[in-house]
């Protein structure tokens, strides 16, 4: 699957989108946050506080609790604030 990455989440960790293999067990968007935590010095600024993060799974918003399932492309980014 594809991860993208916006704002200040793409500068912590050095790059805008990348392909992620993540294990089996890795099944809720929470449990990729951690998994990628685990992946080095930026990944772990990035996702430092996850109540800051949001994700979109397949360009639709998703909860923390909400399944990975076969998705095509997951992003992240921060809180947004409309005008």
């Amino acid at each position: 699957m594809k991860a993208v990455y916006f704002a200040w989440v793409r500068e912590r960790i050095g790059v805008s989108e990348e392909e992620i293999d993540p294990p089996r067990e890795v099944e809720t968007v929470r449990q990729l946050v951690d998994w990628l935590s685990a992946r080095g010095e930026g990944y772990a600024a990035a996702f430092a506080n996850p109540k800051t993060i949001r994700a979109a799974i397949d360009k639709t918003h998703a909860a923390p609790d909400a399944p990975i399932g076969a998705a095509r492309e997951i992003a992240f980014f921060p809180p947004m604030t409309g005008g």
